[in-house]
């Protein structure tokens, strides 16, 4: 297959389109974390687009308190939440039912990487927000930064918090509008010390932990790199510069059932053929001591797993059978040509790599015309 027929549109692409137009639109006030104001600024919104005389409701809104925003629903329609009893706690869900049934205009939905309740049609509050899209009505969300799945590891890294909650970039990639909530590091942590983010009884603990001048700081700074590579994202896709999309710079990254870290690996694979705006593809390679009536069904497991997540990411997971890891590899890159390879470090003892060659360093050899990226993911 050559490139001008693997670049070309395809029938499924037009059809995309045509989804796109029946679909409702999706605008996301983002921000760099808890309290910079997106809820407020999404029901300021909400209440404009209502005196302008447009339908508008809440599916949900989570005030945690504060009354300044709590103020702003003023007249606003409430879609009343689904109340769930789980283990003797009664938790309030969004009613995505009852919300396509009133068909509004516009949707306010607070809270896009909440987890849902045990029991529930979807596991995550972005899926509800999909179907709801589906069935042609608007919604205005809010997120921060730190949800973003491909961001894990740099969050932690930035906080030292692993964050439970994620979503696959690609719903906020698909976003129609994004809005970015900003306020300085000194202004939240003033907000926080006043009693305006948090109780008394959590600012002290949150003002030690997460909501540090410098976790602000880093997060602020990733919150505007992001939503600059974002907007451009789109700008690209929807043909709003003269640029074409990139097709020469397509990414691969090979999967071991023995990579220890493989989901850091995805992630910074992920982000870089972000950068290149260039389709990935996640391969696990599978050698024949590798087939499936030969390992055991954790190891099964595992492998599903990264695929699914590389599915997440935006990548396209795929499995290549091959005797010969660096043949397979190469294979693989010939077929698809493939312009850059992204491979985690090598963990193999030194006098091993030296006498049997690591398969880093025998790609790095054969691979003509191809980058090999190579990533360290830790330990």
């Amino acid at each position: 297959m050559t490139r001008s027929e693997l670049d070309r549109p395809t029938p499924e692409q037009f059809l995309d389109l045509i989804r796109r137009q029946e679909r409702g639109r999706l605008k996301v006030y983002l921000g760099s974390s808890a309290g910079v104001g997106k809820t407020y600024a999404m029901l300021r919104e909400g209440a404009r687009l209502k005196r302008q005389g447009i339908d508008v409701v809440i599916g949900f809104v989570e005030t945690h308190g504060r009354t300044e925003t709590a103020e702003q629903i003023g007249e606003l329609e409430v879609v009343p939440p689904r109340v769930i009893e789980y283990r003797g706690v009664t938790l309030r869900e969004l009613d995505v039912d009852a919300i396509i049934k009133r068909k509004p205009t516009i949707c306010l939905i607070d809270e896009l990487a909440h987890t849902n309740a045990p029991g529930s049609a979807r596991a995550k509050r972005y899926q509800d927000v999909e179907e709801i899209l589906r069935t042609g009505i608007h919604v205005i969300t809010t997120l921060n930064i730190q949800h973003l799945e491909s961001l894990y590891d740099v969050v932690e890294r930035i906080t030292g918090v692993k964050v439970k909650e994620r979503i696959p970039d690609g719903v906020i990639a698909d976003a129609d509008q994004l809005v970015n909530v900003d306020v300085s590091s000194e202004d939240l942590l003033e907000r926080l010390r006043t009693g305006k983010i948090y109780p008394a009884e959590r600012i002290e603990k949150a003002m030690a932990n997460f909501f540090t001048q410098g976790n602000l700081t880093r997060l602020r700074e990733l919150t505007l790199t992001e939503l600059a590579h974002l907007i451009d994202r789109r700008n690209r896709r929807d043909g709003s510069r003269n640029e074409p999309l990139s097709a020469t710079e397509r990414v691969m990254v090979g999967l071991s059932s023995r990579s220890p870290n493989a989901a850091v690996l995805l992630r910074k694979a992920a982000r870089l053929a972000d950068r290149f705006n260039a389709p990935w593809y996640a391969v696990y390679i599978q050698t024949p001591s590798e087939d499936l009536t030969r390992v055991d069904a954790a190891t099964q497991r595992v492998i599903s797993k990264n695929l699914e997540l590389a599915r997440q990411l935006g990548g396209l997971p795929m499995t290549f059978r091959g005797a010969d890891i660096v043949e397979t590899i190469l294979s693989f890159a010939r077929e698809y040509e493939i312009r850059v390879i992204v491979l985690g470090k090598s963990r193999r003892p030194w006098r091993k790599r030296i006498l049997g060659g690591s398969v880093i360093d025998r790609l790095a050899r054969k691979a003509e015309g191809v980058d090999v990226w190579i990533v360290d993911v830790g330990s």
